[in-house]
């Protein structure tokens, strides 16, 4: 038993701790969606910038994940995971009693910063605790639950408080968990950490791979608003990439490297974290085009629309204990393959939603159906990404699932708009109604998310092992620098 499972007795709260730590984390970042128009009208957003109350909080997160992770590995993982979310509630806090555009702007980029910081910290300290195999496992099939629900409960829980109390209260509902939460935290939490010495950190690095992520995610939320082919597009986009190549150019030389180019020598967690951009780019959307399909086209109220989504978390929830214990019996690539393509063929069955059709006969069946997939997606592809890390790269690894996640999310939403918007101005062009044409960009775009769920369940039976996930390796050398007291 190592060090830190002797100072994590408690495992079965500390695992309660880090799982609803990560839901709100999600939350956060579906909840804001129901609540935008009550922003826009009382802090006087113009229509073009109110998208950046969610963008901002987008862009943050995905651009400091993987340094983060990093860090967690570096300077602590209950340290940062405690920093980050302090630095979360703070903003929270903040947000919540903004008065101006710029104001919440700001601190909802700020949230998105402490998120960045607590996930991978939050993913890594579960990895620490739980041994690999069927307890490690079950410990990510509780974490797979609640990921996948916290997207679908956003719209729920968005929908009621912004009706009942108002905007700010999907702010104000992250203050009391999170003080809670750092309350127990150093109770329930290792304090472990990889002795680095700080002389070390790989300055250069990190400006360049934040630089670049964060550059490339505002370069897919910001697409649809500027035109893919202006010149602010343009010129996001090959400056993250410059920035990419760069900070692949300073790894290979670093001394102590941020992010040491070894780790992409492991064939299952490279092929893993390609294969979460297309998981994550097929399902999240979905839960966008369903939350203004139920609102614009059949007339939904914020809330009706939230609890239409409350069957694919109820689902998810469901198979999410189911999972582990196949991924343990079967490996990873099994579950992961049937989800993938059980995944494509709810996107199909929802892009026959009608105009005048009903939510019992034409979203319900399919969206029970989704959360099935997304239980059998989400755990194996995570277990697969971190599965062979070494100890004292457990935060890396964790930060790279976390990033590839949200920079999928942010590639799946952009598809999805670009496609939507599209087909909806085509079919307005040809003489239909808006209720229709916008009914047949919805179609199109749930089609798109189901071709990029088939594309995984074809880098799935190509790229990953067929055979049972082995525990991770143990680093004798990291084994020894494990454990110290911060």
């Amino acid at each position: 038993m190592s060090r830190a499972e002797q100072a994590t007795p408690h495992k079965t709260l500390a695992l309660a701790l880090l799982a609803v730590t990560q839901f709100v984390l999600v939350l956060d970042a579906s909840i804001v969606n129901v609540a935008l128009p009550s922003i826009g009208r009382e802090l006087h957003f113009n229509q073009d910038s109110l998208s950046w109350v969610t963008n901002a909080y987008t862009l943050t997160f995905g651009g400091f994940l993987l340094l983060g992770g990093r860090v967690s590995d570096i300077l602590g993982r209950r340290r940062m995971f405690m920093a980050g979310l302090g630095l979360f509630v703070v903003a929270s806090f903040v947000g919540a009693l903004a008065q101006a555009p710029a104001m919440l702007v700001t601190a909802r980029a700020a949230q998105g910063l402490g998120a960045a910081l607590v996930a991978p910290a939050a993913l890594s300290l579960l990895m620490t605790i739980f041994p690999a195999g069927a307890e490690r496992n079950r410990a990510l099939g509780v974490w797979g639950a609640v990921a996948g629900g916290g997207a679908a409960a956003g719209s729920i829980l968005g929908g009621v408080l912004t009706e009942w109390i108002g905007w700010e209260a999907v702010l104000w509902v992250n203050v009391p968990i999170g003080v809670v939460a750092l309350a127990l935290a150093p109770r329930l939490l290792p304090a472990a950490r990889d002795r680095v010495s700080a002389a070390g950190f790989d300055v250069m690095g990190a400006i360049t791979v934040t630089g670049g992520l964060a550059l490339g995610v505002y370069a897919l939320v910001d697409g649809n608003n500027a035109g893919w082919l202006s010149a602010q597009t343009i010129a996001s986009a090959a400056i993250a990439i410059a920035l990419l190549a760069a900070f692949v150019v300073i790894e290979s030389r670093a001394k102590h490297p941020l992010v040491p180019m070894h780790i992409f020598k492991q064939h299952t967690l490279r092929s893993a974290n390609l294969i979460a951009l297309l998981v994550t780019g097929s399902v999240f959307p979905m839960f966008f085009v369903l939350t203004l399909f139920m609102q614009q086209v059949w007339g939904y109220s914020p809330i009706k629309a939230g609890f239409g989504q409350l069957p694919f978390a109820i689902t998810l929830i469901a198979f999410a204990g189911l999972t582990s214990r196949w991924v343990t019996r079967l490996g990873f690539k099994t579950p992961l393959l049937i989800g993938m393509l059980i995944t494509a063929g709810s996107l199909v069955w929802l892009s026959l939603l009608s105009v005048g059709g009903s939510y019992w006969t034409e979203l319900l069946g399919p969206s029970l159906l989704a959360g099935v997939g997304g239980a059998l997606m989400f755990i194996p592809v995570t277990l697969a990404a971190t599965a062979g890390a070494r100890r004292d790269e457990a935060g890396l690894a964790s930060g790279l699932i976390n990033t590839t996640q949200q920079v999928g999310g942010s590639i799946g939403l952009a598809i999805t708009v670009a496609i939507a918007t599209a087909a909806t101005t085509s079919s307005l062009t040809s003489g239909n109604a808006p209720g229709v044409a916008a009914t047949d960009g919805f179609q199109v775009a749930l089609l798109a998310g189901a071709g990029l769920a088939a594309l995984g369940a074809i880098f799935t039976a190509w790229l990953l092992p067929g055979v049972k996930n082995q525990p991770a390796p143990i680093d004798e050398e990291a084994e020894e620098r494990e454990a110290v007291t911060v």
